[in-house]
């Protein structure tokens, strides 16, 4: 499409034959190459025997996966095996996207603090995290950090049900019992009212300016008529301890050294970057804003909350989306360490059945669409707190 603002000899050198044949030239040394490169592909799968298709995925898998969020046994196809691993990178990447927004936005803050050590201390680690490869810190964390920790047998007790060892970290499971349908009913309902009192909450301080605590009163209401509802229901919710039995502990639920050595590193490495990201936000804000603060009298903390971190944003979003999709690329250094991940299960796929193309293919889908998602909803947000001129 012409843009109508071109020049109109700009528009006739577009549309020229000489402009018209060179791109059609580069247009057909492209399809050629495309061509050449799928010809040599299909030739190259032929002589080794190896089908080409997706038809693979409903054949029964065979591999062991030691971390799964569904149930799963090696009797399941293909297909379930890499559903598997997408969940695994899924839950892996939300986690360390919360934790490491929340530490990113402590140690963004202690990095413009007046305090001297305070901050030097965020300094130091915000350039060392980002100076180092993440793989070096997975591996410090996965071979050194916790193999240092005792045997099951000597785990360390940090409460009642709760065990720290180098194989994995054991708390209680939740087990529902008869009426566990009507306390999350009742919770349900509970959320509903605690969400409806925030907002008049917010509706009457802009009516009359009296300041409401909505947040507060919410979680009181939501806290209060939820455990209501758990005494009514008769206490539909109890927990299976974890048991050292012969050489490690059953029952209960456990977090894996490899689960947990991922989610620490993307959590650290990250929460740098966005550490940066909200020093920089946070250093944008005009001086005016945080003088006209502390001449209202306002305290540091409500200034860095109220005035300081949501202006922030406008600065902080668009570069911390680009950190997000690194993390959840990232995660695909999880086959270093041996948890199951989907790079590490299509990894296994290939190995047993060669169909590289169709895996390689499939993870690239699966990447672009998580993080196309993430940036949809970083571009929502972003929308929401930009000034928007009038």
């Amino acid at each position: 499409m012409v843009n109508p603002d071109m020049p109109s000899s700009k528009k006739t050198a577009a549309w020229s034959p000489g402009s018209l044949l060179s791109q059609g030239g580069v247009l057909v040394v492209v399809i050629a190459i495309l061509y050449v490169l799928f010809s040599n592909t299909q030739e190259n799968l032929a002589i080794r025997g190896i089908e080409s298709g997706f038809a693979f995925l409903g054949h029964e898998a065979g591999l062991p996966i030691g971390d799964s969020l569904i149930d799963y046994s090696p009797t399941r196809s293909y297909g379930y095996a890499f559903l598997v691993g997408i969940l695994n990178t899924l839950f892996v990447s939300v986690l360390a996207i919360v934790f490491s927004t929340l530490l990113g936005i402590v140690i963004g803050v202690a990095r413009v603090s007046r305090n001297w050590l305070l901050a030097k201390g965020a300094a130091i680690y915000v350039e060392t995290l980002r100076n180092l490869p993440l793989l070096l810190t997975l591996f410090f964390i996965y071979t050194v950090v916790l193999a240092a920790l005792p045997h099951p047998r000597d785990a360390i007790a940090l409460s009642e049900g709760v065990f720290l060892s180098k194989r994995g970290f054991y708390l209680p499971r939740p087990v529902a019992e008869d009426g566990i349908g009507l306390f999350l009913g009742a919770s349900a309902v509970a959320l509903v009212l605690a969400v409806m009192f925030w907002r008049w909450a917010k509706s009457y301080k802009v009516r009359t300016g009296r300041s409401v605590p909505g947040l507060r009163g919410g979680l009181a209401i939501f806290l209060a008529l939820s455990g209501l509802a758990f005494l009514a229901s008769g206490q539909p919710l109890t927990s299976e301890l974890p048991v050292y039995k012969g050489f490690n502990f059953k029952g209960g639920l456990s977090i894996k050294p490899e689960f947990a050595s991922l989610l620490i590193g993307l959590v650290l490495y990250t929460a740098a970057y966005v550490a940066e990201n909200v020093r920089s936000g946070i250093q944008s804000v005009h001086a005016g804003q945080i003088e006209a603060a502390n001449a209202l009298g306002v305290s540091s903390g409500v200034v860095t909350r109220m005035v300081l971190l949501p202006q922030a944003l406008r600065v902080t979003i668009p570069a911390t989306t680009n950190d997000y999709a690194s993390l959840v690329k990232n995660s695909s250094l999880a086959v270093a360490i041996g948890y199951p991940d989907m790079v590490s299960v299509g990894g296994t796929i290939i190995g047993q059945n060669g169909q590289a193309i169709e895996i390689i293919a499939m993870w690239m889908a699966v990447y672009l669409t998580i993080n196309l998602i993430i940036s949809l909803g970083m571009n929502m947000l972003n929308a929401r707190v930009q000034l928007v001129e009038r």
